[in-house]
């Protein structure tokens, strides 16, 4: 599979999501999608990005902008964190790393003086032409969410 590439159509991809769904790219046209990769289920910083997007979904639904928060964790994991944090949105379970790849945010990190390959936070922006209209890589939590919904309502106002 091809990696997404800046101001191109990102290529089709099928996944399976809380609430028992499937999400596929090409049946969400005609709305705006925002996909966020962050490391790990229920930990401070993905749990802060998530409560983030949360908040603010009244404004992001506004917009015609659906969001998709992706990691590699297993859907019951993802199930349990959807719950206690009443998200609004489903997440996506990447086990295989199938979008990781796709939107190249598997990279080396390094914890606690140890190196290991992992999920760079990363947040991307697709028109509802289903082009890559903005990404986000090395993402810092705090003010991040305000930034793509200020993107998300720069782009419908051009529109």
């Amino acid at each position: 599979m091809n990696k997404v590439v800046l101001e191109q159509p990102v290529p089709d991809f099928t996944a399976e999501a809380t609430g028992e769904k499937t999400v596929q790219l090409s049946a969400l046209k005609g709305k705006n999608i925002v996909i966020y990769f962050y490391p790990k289920d229920s930990t401070p910083g993905c749990t802060t990005e998530g409560q983030d997007f949360r908040d603010n979904i009244d404004a992001f639904n506004q917009l015609d902008t659906l969001i998709f928060g992706v990691s590699r964790d297993k859907m019951r994991s993802h199930e349990n964190f959807k719950t206690k944090q009443s998200f609004p949105f489903e997440l996506i379970s990447d086990p295989d790393e199938i979008l990781c790849n796709l939107f190249d945010v598997i990279k080396l990190k390094k914890l606690y003086g140890k190196e290991h390959m992992g999920i760079e936070r990363s947040t991307f922006l697709i028109n509802k032409e289903g082009v890559l209209a903005r990404e986000w890589r090395k993402v810092k939590v705090k003010g991040h969410v305000e930034e793509v919904l200020h993107t998300v309502q720069q782009l419908y106002s051009d529109n």
